[in-house]
């Protein structure tokens, strides 16, 4: 009998000002290292998904979001190369400097830089799996797959 499937649950933000959104250079982490991503992270045990999309965006870019900001835009399934499956669940939040202040790299251990990319021109470096969750937000596609 096969083993049942693990897949861990990743939350992520598409933080969009106009048509922008932004990435996060990922640096001396031994995952995706060099490859820009979406701000984002696992749920930890007994969180909720807006709870752990709230607490990822304060700890990697310092923003504070209102439980009632991050909206469900698409679900990302996807596979890494080595073969691990993931579910990510990416979530929007219109960007407002008034109300939310300037992001920053708040967590420069495991993040080179953070910048702002048109959403139709993403680095040729951003890692698939947030690459998929912009093109399922942009095309509002419930689910896409990456990796398979």
């Amino acid at each position: 009998m096969a083993a049942s499937p693990l897949h861990p649950v990743d939350v992520l933000l598409i933080l969009a000002d106009g048509d922008r959104v932004l990435l996060a250079l990922r640096s001396g982490t031994g995952y995706a290292d060099g490859r820009w991503n979406l701000p984002s992270g696992k749920m930890e045990h007994g969180e909720s998904a807006l709870t752990a999309v709230r607490r990822e965006t304060a700890e990697e870019i310092g923003l504070r979001l209102t439980p009632d900001e991050p909206r469900l835009v698409t679900t990302v399934h996807h596979r890494t190369p080595s073969g691990h499956a993931r579910i990510g669940l990416a979530f929007a939040v219109t960007f407002t400097p008034e109300r939310h202040g300037r992001p920053v790299n708040a967590e420069p251990h495991k993040c080179a830089r953070i910048a702002w990319f048109r959403w139709d021109a993403l680095p040729p470096e951003t890692y698939p799996y947030s690459a998929a969750c912009v093109e399922g937000w942009r095309s509002a596609a419930p689910l896409r797959l990456s990796g398979w």
